[in-house]
């Protein structure tokens, strides 16, 4: 118990750092639980898809592409400009 606790926590306290960058709170969450929870892979898709997004691209093709490429940003784009 003590150890799902401190993942809780730690879950908590990732996705309050997210927040402060002003990301959305259900994109957030989205992005933690598409990458395990991981805090660097979240961050890195919720800035790409900002990016995507300010570029006028559809969000929902975006996250596809995103999470084809492995947020790899030039093939992304590559293939989102194909589309």
């Amino acid at each position: 118990p003590g150890c799902r606790l401190l993942q809780f926590l730690s879950y908590l306290g990732a996705c309050d750092r997210l927040l402060k960058q002003g990301y959305e709170e259900g994109q957030v969450e989205e992005a933690m639980e598409m990458f395990q929870y991981s805090e660097k892979k979240a961050a890195e898709f919720l800035h790409l898809l900002a990016q995507f997004n300010d570029m006028g691209f559809q969000q929902n093709e975006i996250k596809e592409v995103l999470l084809l490429c492995g947020n790899q940003r030039e093939k992304a784009l590559e293939e989102l400009v194909m589309k």
